[in-house]
C-alpha cells in the first residue's frame, strides 16, 4: 500500500496544476482531432508496455499523471495521499495493459476511473478507521483534538511505523487490526473473517490500539 520506489515516477509537485490551456482560437473541429491524436498517443504508449517497452509507463507518466492528480486531490483533500494514489494507478495500468480494450473508452478515461475509484476508497477507509477508534479506544481520539485519529494513523501509515509496530503485537491483535486498517472491514465483517465473537474482535482491536499508542511515536 503504500509507497512507490522513488526511481519509477518523478515526484509530483505538491500545487494542485492547472491544466495547460488551449489556444484560444481553436476550433471544434481542431480540438477534437487534438484529443484524438493525445488518445492515440495514450492508447499506442499502453500497447508498448505490453511489448515490454520499460520507457512507455514513464511517458505516459509524464503526460497524465497532472490531471490524474488534480482528479485525486479533489476528492482526497491532500497533497501525499493523492500522489499515493496516482502511482498506485499506474503501477496497476502497467499490470493489467494487457487487458485494455480500446473500444471501452480511451486510456484516459480509464486512468480516471481507477484513480476516482482509488481515492473514493481511500476516503472510506479514513471514515472507518475514525469509527472503529471511536468505538474501540476513544481515549486516544481524545488524545489528538487538532487531528482525528484517521488522520494520525494515516501519517504514521505511510511512515511505515504501524507495520513495524504491529509485529510487536499478539498474533490475534495483529490480525484484527491488520484487517482494519488495512483490509478496510467492519469490526462485524472482521469477526467473520476470523470466526470470532464480535465482542472478542472488539476487545483484541481495543487492547492492540493502545498498545500502538505506547509503541508509535508520536506525530509531530
Amino acid at each position: 500500500m503504500y509507497f512507490v520506489s522513488a526511481p519509477l515516477f518523478r515526484p509530483l509537485a505538491f500545487a494542485i496544476p492547472r491544466s495547460p490551456r488551449r489556444p484560444a482560437r481553436m476550433t471544434p473541429a481542431a480540438a477534437t482531432s487534438e484529443r484524438d491524436e493525445q488518445a492515440r498517443v495514450h492508447a499506442a504508449l499502453l500497447r508498448a508496455m505490453t511489448s515490454g517497452d520499460k520507457s512507455a509507463l514513464g511517458r505516459l507518466y509524464d503526460l497524465l499523471a497532472k490531471p490524474l492528480y488534480s482528479l485525486a486531490y479533489r476528492v482526497l483533500h491532500d497533497h501525499p495521499e493523492a500522489q499515493d494514489v496516482v502511482h498506485e494507478v499506474f503501477l496497476q495500468m502497467r499490470d493489467k495493459a494487457g487487458l485494455y480494450e480500446t473500444n471501452r473508452g480511451t486510456v484516459f478515461s480509464w486512468a480516471a476511473t481507477l484513480t476516482r475509484n482509488r481515492a473514493i476508497d481511500r476516503v472510506r477507509m479514513r471514515k472507518r478507521r475514525a469509527e472503529i477508534i471511536a468505538e474501540s479506544a476513544p481515549e486516544i481520539r481524545e488524545e489528538t483534538p487538532a487531528a482525528t485519529g484517521a488522520d494520525t494513523l494515516a501519517w504514521q501509515e505511510k511512515s511505515g511505523a504501524v507495520r513495524a509496530a504491529l509485529t510487536q503485537l499478539a498474533p490475534d491483535q495483529q490480525a484484527a487490526i491488520e484487517l482494519a486498517f488495512f483490509g478496510g472491514l467492519t469490526q462485524q465483517e472482521i469477526a467473520a473473517r476470523l470466526n470470532a465473537p464480535l465482542g472478542t474482535v472488539k476487545a483484541r482491536i481495543r487492547r492492540g490500539l493502545l498498545k500502538l499508542r505506547e509503541t508509535l511515536p508520536a506525530q509531530p
